[in-house]
């Protein structure tokens, strides 16, 4: 396609349709432009079996139409030739317009071409595993380093001399001259490839020798000029002036040709499609494609002018004068670049497009001229010269009909047929024909359905079996196949099923192809509608079932369904989207949503919350207990959220069971009630639930939980929160005065574990305040349990006048007693242990006076060396050594090994008493 004349309104005009089926088969895969004159230009098709295809199109020849393809678009496109690369696809062609030469890129090699393919290919060995390859542009001299910081290291040298022996004598030159012709062309003739995880700097170096014409192959040879440290899948790469922009499937980063460094322009977000890239030639710029937008970045990654939006994603872009052309489905669709309006959409192809379409334009950015590839696909078999094409079930039926009513015909006339009498006596009708064939047809297909089938043919067996499932109306087999893991193709099903309202199955469908969006919007539509008649549920519909029920369950059923697609849905948008109205119809479902480890990703806590219907108390406190218990949240924020929740539902529980009773307030201490009730989400009630967690958690705030209940008569909760703020004489209070729970308050005072509690608590039992008589019996029980730890002068002090004798006489006096015989045993442990300290003292004291005889036969029991004079130490154990010994040994640990602050030595006689 070519640029118009400005005067027309439309930019692109069809110049010329070629196709490429009379000289090859394959699909195109590459496809690369290289401008000779204002008059002639080549094209190169790369195709998917390894075939390098050359043509030639003349953009100012108007010849005649050729009416065999489209009568309305000029046929100034020849074919030139064609070459055999390899056996697998070409991935990408590298036009060097200027030395008339390529570089094709096919299975991890690089072939080097003449731009006309008249001459044998050579591959380059010496480079291997190569994945993405580009050549570098420049927009000017001087915007970019002609990487001459090569130029005055060791490699530069080297280079050099490779050069010098492979020109020979043609070129003798000093060496200034020399280095400065090798800078002069390096950018021109200079590509990277990316090998694993190495980007490579490759010059290509022609000989040019006299004598020899344009199309003559020159071998040439290639220098490595600089290997970088690369990053891992690679996908695209531009190099333009000093910097390489690459793109991988986590985003886009900027290498230095110059220093090598390398940094990130930005990252992907992880649902996206795959990155491209596009060199802008026209202002030197490079677009950056995230899925339908397209940003466009200087040489240096940094954004110039505003984004690209394109209608859809696309297949490939191309550039041509002040507008951006991207393909896709058969379609081309022009944006100008500073505006970013779609200015121009162009249909090509009359045929399905069957795969992906290729864009190629002319590098220098000034060109006029666009070339499309797209691939078509035909529905041919080689054995339809043979046999007849095939024909509709119906007519086949009906033909079949109408050959029994002739032989009926013919056997009445007294002609002889081969036609049964019994089946002529009693022919079938259509609706039965039909029916027995797609039975036929249906069985056929499910056994094909367990070979070995290529993909296309699985798509097209199980596509076809679920329109005949849909002939006879069999639900049960369209949902079975439908739910499973198939190949049945959406697009071609959507429509039957919808409007034939098996909206099931088509949910079940999107469901297996991961359409969830769209599969929960069916559920949503059924459970809303399902008592409207637009649907029923095929397993209940032979059930005895009334029809209330029959509503219930339906709508159960859909919530069941939409339930299973969002538990493994990491989306949050989603997931929230449909969590009400699973909810309305079944909580536990919807908690089941929040609080699924199929997910990858957990949902947003905060957006859960907000999210959750403040009427759905227990899914909102079950989703907190999940992230306090299971997934071990320590936030303060969720902790005091569930408590305050638990708190509130505790309250409103409470009040209903007094009003249930018909219970005084002011008396409820006395009767002890306690909600009972559970629900289906929790199998405890939220009283005992909020205890457990006031008790276990430490990280909510006790205060303002405390202001939520204060005025209530939850007094056990009351009892923990003051715990939790160490107001010790208000927990005795609740516990000893308004629970009356002796028990829990002996037990609280033994946690704390100082005498003055008990004698707190003894008081608040013998003075209980605001009316209350005296609690006897309890103080009795606390002298009995905890008398011996209280001073007898205290307890009478406390006592009151009007306690009766007889209850508190025994214990005072075991009291009495006890306290005068642990009196009597401290006085009897104190006079042995100075006993004991008397004769250790003694048996140090003969310690220090032993005396120790040495002459001069005594000898050193570590080193057995001869005293002497020499000063010497004796250990506990009676081992004598010398200093020298002495000292690397240790005061601690003797010859024979032993250590006697771990193992200490007692000598009889010590600490017994004579």
């Amino acid at each position: 396609m070519a640029e118009p004349e400005p005067r027309g309104r439309t930019v692109l005009e069809p110049l010329s349709l070629f196709n490429l089926s009379d000289h090859s088969r394959a699909r195109v895969t590459s496809l690369a432009i290289s401008t000779l004159s204002d008059s002639q230009c080549l094209i190169y098709l790369g195709t998917q079996f390894g075939t390098l295809v050359l043509f030639s199109v003349n953009p100012n020849d108007q010849s005649p139409s050729d009416p065999s393809n489209n009568p309305s678009i000029p046929q100034n496109i020849s074919f030139l030739q064609k070459v055999l690369v390899g056996n697998t696809s070409v991935e990408s062609i590298q036009v060097f317009g200027e030395i008339k030469k390529l570089l094709v890129l096919l299975d991890g090699f690089l072939f080097l071409v003449d731009s006309l393919l008249l001459h044998p290919l050579k591959r380059l060995s010496f480079l291997r595993g190569i994945s993405v390859i580009t050549r570098r542009l420049r927009s000017s001299e001087s915007e970019c380093s002609n990487l001459s910081g090569l130029s005055n290291s060791s490699e530069y040298t080297s280079t050099s001399q490779r050069l010098l022996q492979k020109w020979g004598s043609g070129i003798r030159a000093n060496g200034l001259k020399m280095k400065e012709t090798a800078q002069q062309r390096l950018g021109h003739h200079v590509f990277s490839v990316v090998i694993g995880k190495r980007l490579v700097l490759v010059e290509l170096v022609l000989s040019n020798r006299v004598g020899k014409s344009d199309q003559d192959i020159d071998d040439g040879s290639f220098v490595i000029l600089k290997e970088i440290q690369c990053i891992d899948e690679v996908m695209t790469m531009v190099w333009l002036n000093d910097s390489i922009i690459v793109s991988t499937v986590n985003g886009y980063s900027l290498f230095s040709c110059v220093t090598g460094q390398s940094g990130v322009i930005f990252s992907l977000p992880d649902a996206c499609s795959l990155p491209r890239l596009k060199l802008l030639c026209k202002e030197w710029n490079v677009l950056l494609l995230v899925d339908n937008v397209g940003i466009i970045a200087n040489a240096h990654g940094q954004p110039v002018g505003g984004s690209l939006v394109f209608h859809s994603d696309l297949d490939s872009i191309g550039e041509i004068s002040s507008y951006v052309v991207i393909a896709r489905d058969g379609k081309l669709e022009l944006y100008h670049k500073k505006t970013g309006r779609c200015i121009q959409m162009i249909t090509f192809g009359g045929e399905e497009v069957g795969g992906p379409c290729i864009v190629a334009d002319e590098e220098d950015g000034s060109g006029k001229l666009l070339v499309v590839a797209t691939p078509t696909k035909v529905p041919r078999n080689r054995y339809w010269g043979l046999h007849p094409p095939p024909a509709p079930l119906e007519d086949v039926v009906d033909d079949g009909l109408m050959a029994i009513q002739r032989a009926i015909f013919l056997r009445k006339a007294g002609v002889e047929t081969v036609v049964d009498d019994t089946f002529l006596l009693n022919p079938p009708s259509r609706d039965k024909l039909l029916e027995s064939a797609i039975k036929s047809i249906t069985r056929y297909l499910e056994v094909s359905c367990e070979k070995e089938l290529t993909p296309s043919v699985k798509e097209g067996v199980e596509t076809l079996l679920m329109y005949l499932y849909r002939a006879l109306n069999n639900v049960y087999d369209m949902e079975k196949l439908a739910s499973s893991m198939n190949s049945c193709v959406v697009e071609e099903l959507e429509t039957l099923l919808d409007d034939s309202g098996h909206l099931r199955t088509l949910a079940f469908l999107y469901a297996s192809k991961g359409i969830s969006s769209k599969a929960l919007g069916i559920w949503r539509i059924l459970a809303r509608n399902y008592s409207s008649g637009l649907w029923k549920d095929p397993m209940l519909e032979n059930g005895s079932q009334d029809g209330g029920t029959s509503i219930i369950s339906g709508k159960e059923t859909a919530a069941a369904e939409a339930s299973k697609l969002l538990e493994e849905s990491s989306d949050p948008a989603l997931v929230l989207q449909h969590l009400g109205w699973v909810a309305d119809i079944n909580q536990v479902f919807a908690v089941q949503v929040l609080t699924s480890e199929k997910r990858t990703n957990q949902l947003p806590p905060d957006e859960v919350i907000a999210a959750i219907d403040p009427k759905k108390v227990e899914i909102f406190q079950r989703y907190l207990q999940w992230l306090i218990e299971d997934q071990e949240y320590s936030d303060s924020q969720f902790h005091t959220l569930y408590a305050l929740s638990l708190a509130k539902s505790a309250i409103e529980a409470f009040q209903a069971e007094i009003a249930s009773q018909n219970l005084d307030p002011r008396r409820i201490q006395e009767t002890n009630i306690s909600d009972n009730r559970i629900s289906f989400i929790f199998q405890s009630p939220v009283r005992e639930r909020l205890q457990i967690f006031l008790e276990s958690s430490d990280l909510y705030d006790p205060e303002e939980v405390l202001d939520l209940i204060e005025g209530s008569e939850l007094w056990s909760e009351k009892a923990i929160l003051y715990k939790k703020l160490g107001q010790e004489a208000l927990v005795l209070q609740i516990l000893a005065l308004k629970l009356e729970n002796s028990e829990a308050a002996d037990k609280y005072c033994a946690e704390i574990g100082r005498p003055d509690v008990y004698m707190q608590l003894l008081d608040m039992y013998l003075d209980p305040q605001d009316g209350k008589e005296p609690m006897f019996k309890a103080a009795v029980r606390l002298l009995h349990n905890h008398g011996e730890s209280l001073d007898p002068l205290q307890v009478l002090e406390r006592l009151s006048p009007d306690m009766p004798l007889q209850l508190a006489c025994e214990t005072i006096l075991r009291m009495l007693r006890a306290r005068l015989h642990h009196h009597r045993q401290g006085r009897i442990v104190h006079n042995l242990s100075r006993a004991i300290d008397t004769d250790a003292s003694l048996a140090i004291l003969e310690e220090k006076s032993r005396h120790v005889q040495i002459n001069d036969e005594s000898l050193c029991d570590s080193c057995h060396a001869r005293l002497g004079t020499k000063l010497f130490a004796m250990y506990p154990d009676d081992t004598i050594v010398c200093y020298k010994c002495f000292r690397r040994q240790g005061e601690s640990t003797s010859v024979t090994g032993r250590n006697f602050k771990q193992d200490v030595l007692v000598k009889p006689g010590w600490l017994v008493t004579r």
